[in-house]
Parts: C-alpha cells; sequence; structure tokens
C-alpha cells in the first residue's frame, strides 16, 4: 500500500526547495524584462543571454512545480516519466553544486568570487545559494516522494532481477558505459590532481581551487556511476535497490545534465561561450552521450523492476502491473466514481 498524503517532513523540504527558487526566478524575470540588476546593461541585452536566461528559468520553474507536486496529494497521480525525466538531469546538475560550492566557500572564501566581469558579486553569492538550498531540499522532498510512491521498487534486493528481453541490451551498455565512464572520469580527476595535459592554454591558466573540486566530484560521480549500473543490472549482491541506484542516479544526471550544458554554452556563443578545444570538448562530448545512453538503460532496468514487483504484490493491482513504476494503489483516486454505480 502506497502512502497518498505527504508527510511533514516531505511538505517542508518541498517548501524549502520553493523558497530558496524564488530569488533566483525573480531574477530572471527582471533580467529577461531588461531589467540589469546585478549585471551589465550591455551583458543583459545579448541574445543569447536572453536566450539562456528564458532556458535556465524554464528549467528552474520545472523545479517549482515537482516540488509543489512533492507537497501535494496530486502528485502522487503525476505520470512517472513526468516526474523522474526532470529530476533525474535536475539533481544531477544541483548535486555537484550542493558538494563543491561548500567546499570551495570553506577553502577559499571570498576570493571565489570574481572580482571583474559583467555579473556582480552578489548576484553569484545569491545564485549559488539558493542552488544549494534548492538542491538540498529537492532531493529530501524526491526521496521521501519516492519512497512513499515506489516502496516496492527501491526496497526490493538488488538481486532480484527479473529475466526480461531486453536483459542482454542492458548488460552490453552497462559494460560498455564502465569502460568510457572509467576515460572520462580518470581525465576529470587527473585535472582535478594537478595533471594539465589536455587542457587550453586559458584554462589551465585559470584553473583553480574551485574548478579542481568541479572536476574531482564529476570525476567520482561518473566513476560511481559506471560501477553502480552493472551491479543492478546483472542483480549482484543483496543490498537494497535504492543504494546503488542513488549512485547511477546522480552520476548518469550529472554527466548528461553538465555535459549538455557546456555543449549548449559553447555552441551559442555569446558572452558566456567560448571554444571547449581538444581533450575537453571530447570529455563533455562523451559525458552527454554516455550519460543518455545509461539513463535508457536504467529507464528500462526501472519499468521492469516495477512491472515485477507490482505483479508479486497480490492480486487486484492489475492496473499497476500494466503501467510501470505508477502508484499500485489507485483505489483512493477511483473512489468517487465507484461510489456512483453502487
Amino acid at each position: 500500500m502506497t502512502r497518498t498524503t505527504p508527510s511533514i517532513g516531505r511538505v517542508t523540504a518541498a517548501i524549502v526547495a520553493i523558497a530558496a527558487m524564488l530569488p533566483y526566478l525573480t531574477l530572471k524575470i527582471l533580467w529577461m524584462a531588461g531589467n540589469p540588476l546585478g549585471l551589465d546593461q550591455a551583458f543583459v541585452d545579448d541574445p543569447t543571454v536572453v536566450a539562456l536566461n528564458a532556458m535556465t528559468f524554464g528549467m528552474d520553474a520545472v523545479g517549482l512545480v515537482m516540488a509543489l507536486a512533492f507537497a501535494m496529494r496530486w502528485g502522487m497521480r503525476v505520470p512517472a516519466w513526468l516526474v523522474l525525466l526532470p529530476l533525474w538531469v535536475g539533481m544531477g546538475l544541483l548535486s555537484v553544486i550542493v558538494v563543491t560550492t561548500p567546499l570551495s566557500v570553506l577553502v577559499e572564501g571570498a576570493d571565489i568570487l570574481p572580482a571583474t566581469g559583467p555579473i556582480q558579486p552578489w548576484v553569484f553569492m545569491v545564485v549559488y545559494s539558493g542552488f544549494v538550498v534548492q538542491g538540498v531540499g529537492l532531493m529530501v522532498s524526491f526521496a521521501l516522494y519516492a519512497r512513499d510512491r515506489w516502496p516496492h521498487v527501491l526496497t526490493a534486493s538488488v538481486a532480484d532481477r527479473p529475466l526480461t528481453a531486453t536483459l542482454p541490451f542492458q548488460v552490453v551498455v552497462a559494460r560498455g558505459a564502465l569502460l568510457v565512464t572509467l576515460l572520462v572520469g580518470g581525465t576529470r580527476l587527473a585535472w582535478a590532481f594537478g595533471v594539465t595535459a589536455g587542457l587550453p592554454g586559458g584554462v589551465a591558466d585559470a584553473y583553480s581551487t574551485s574548478s579542481a573540486f568541479l572536476d574531482g566530484v564529476k570525476g567520482l560521480l561518473a566513476i560511481g556511476a559506471g560501477a553502480a549500473l552493472p551491479a543492478m543490472v546483472a542483480g549482484a549482491g543483496r543490498a537494497a535497490f535504492w543504494k546503488p541506484l542513488v549512485v547511477a542516479w546522480l552520476g548518469t544526471g550529472a554527466m548528461f545534465g553538465w555535459g549538455l550544458y557546456a555543449m549548449i554554452v559553447t555552441v551559442t556563443g555569446g558572452p558566456l561561450g567560448g571554444d571547449s578545444p581538444g581533450l575537453v570538448g571530447v570529455v563533455q562530448l562523451f559525458e552527454t552521450l554516455t550519460g543518455l545512453v545509461m539513463g535508457m538503460c536504467g529507464a528500462f532496468l526501472l519499468a521492469e523492476r516495477s512491472r515485477r514487483a507490482a505483479g508479486g504484490s497480490g492480486g487486484g493491482h492489475v492496473q499497476a502491473a500494466q503501467h510501470p513504476l505508477e502508484r499500485e494503489d489507485r483505489e483512493g483516486d477511483r473512489a468517487p466514481a465507484d461510489h456512483g454505480h453502487g
């Protein structure tokens, strides 16, 4: 039986996330309207910046809707893919910021803020502190939401792996992805520990402790995801399924989200753009493609495990078995209609 009423913890975490999003969304609205608050006017008026502001505003607005869904009963009826897809990308992006921003501030202090440029220092403080808080709020509220909605999937053993027609495909993808994640993750870890091979001269000269934290966390997440996915696919171990799932979820989401964002900024050019020559561009490309393919593999696995768990949870849940990852208990939603046929 899935829980339909949000817990106090889930609602609180969602409200905290929403509150942290509002300053960022307000700034984006002002900038898209032409108000240069915290920015140079020429920077605000640049067409590429306007387009990127619209894109990132939309991304955070989706996060706000997701947080509302986690705090409301109707959120349990949202189709699973509409919840999982944006949260996969969003949590991949935010997880890196949640870890690296406090570390960078702790080590570098005020030196982390750029002294010059089109963006005033206080904007970075507002934006990134908001990212950290909303990231924690979204992760906690989503974890509690997923526990309430899909307990049969998350608490099952990793070894409880259904044998399906897509298993050979998943095995090939998981093993191949492990090799790629070792390469791209290892490259980022090498950069984090001071190796400059593959870095353009300008990037190497400007490389800082914050840059090392970013590369280090991205590298660890990539390697962690590369190790977790084969274990999930093979059904190796007796641990609860949610444990390797968290690692694979964050790692693949970070690879795809950050890789795609970097490629968009590079391709669009403008004040925020720039070249990603040589090995940097190759790493970003392979992170994007590998994260996407691993995410698709994980989607197959989640759907099949959900179908197996729903089908084996007892009779009377045929509809849940037909709709993977949807709620098992739909009786509460059908109650008013049932009463009309009494």
